[in-house]
């Protein structure tokens, strides 16, 4: 077996177990196909970079394998920038502004979504290609760290980028977010942005959380754990649940769609929110094929 292959089989794995459900998305024309026949597209992606090692030639064998977008840094400094929580905010590296212009070339989406505002902005401007900044919120509604300040989302905007505004307690301070928090941050973006640039981003499961008290110990151990490891964002609380109990189920885009609707929002502006402009951040970055 060729060694480059072994990897991408591995990956490929839970999908060929699930034919009929799942489907791997490389292309925009996968993209369609899958909603076509009804399956559920899976998109690979990285959540930092850590996995490169300072190697930027490592990006082309992991396109290889099917890796269609990459976020530049989680929470922490990088060897291509710092995150969001890295105090210094020092921005891109050089080696981040060569892995923007790699990721440039090999046509892979730039995710911003944990990286700091030096790195976000940075990124914006040397990026020729629009950027995504795939689950965040409004920095203006609630002053956390993952969220994105008016400044740089009109300057992703203006070069062609999506923000997604995530399902995720980030979007108050210190409360249990609600749908009307939802609605708060995308009429916001859309004010900031235009609605040609604003999603959904989600974030976490998007499967209907039950809630039990085995859930709940485990949530309590899933946050101290990331709070030991100092990766845990400010505002995370173990008895505050990473996702909105307005939207827990199945029918949450629906819901939201819903929400928009009754603020007056119109049919057009909805469809281009629940995943319209993704398609064409998609389409952009990555072509028609």
């Amino acid at each position: 077996m060729n060694r480059r292959s072994a990897p991408s089989r591995i990956w490929e794995r839970e999908v060929d177990a699930h034919p009929d459900v799942l489907t791997h998305v490389r292309t925009l024309q996968d993209l369609r196909a899958a909603k076509q026949v009804g399956r559920l597209g899976l998109i690979y992606g990285f959540q930092g970079t850590r996995m490169l090692g300072g190697d930027l030639d490592r990006l082309r064998l992991f396109s290889s394998f099917g890796v269609r977008i990459v976020q530049l840094t989680y929470n922490r400094r990088e060897l291509i920038g710092d995150g969001c929580l890295e105090p210094g905010n020092a921005g891109l590296s050089q080696l981040g502004y060569e892995a923007v212009e790699r990721l440039n070339t090999l046509r892979i989406v730039i995710d911003l979504s944990h990286c700091g505002q030096r790195t976000t902005a940075g990124a914006i401007a040397h990026s020729k290609a629009p950027v995504a900044i795939s689950h965040s919120g409004c920095q203006a509604l609630a002053d956390r760290p993952r969220n994105k300040a008016d400044a740089d989302l009109r300057l992703m905007a203006d070069r062609g980028g999506v923000l997604g505004i995530y399902l995720m307690p980030f979007l108050t301070m210190g409360t249990q977010p609600t749908g009307d928090d939802v609605v708060r941050h995308i009429e916001h973006a859309v004010d900031v942005c235009g609605e040609d640039h604003v999603g959904i981003g989600s974030d976490l499961s998007i499967t209907p959380h039950t809630i039990t008290d085995d859930y709940r110990r485990a949530h309590r151990a899933f946050v101290s754990e990331r709070q030991k490891l100092g990766i845990a964002a400010p505002g995370e609380d173990p008895e505050i649940f990473f996702f909105v109990p307005d939207f827990n189920s199945p029918r949450r885009l629906e819901m939201i769609a819903e929400r928009l609707n009754a603020r007056g929002h119109g049919s057009a502006r909805i469809a281009k929110i629940l995943g319209g402009n993704w398609v064409r951040l998609l389409r952009d970055v990555w072509g028609d094929a």
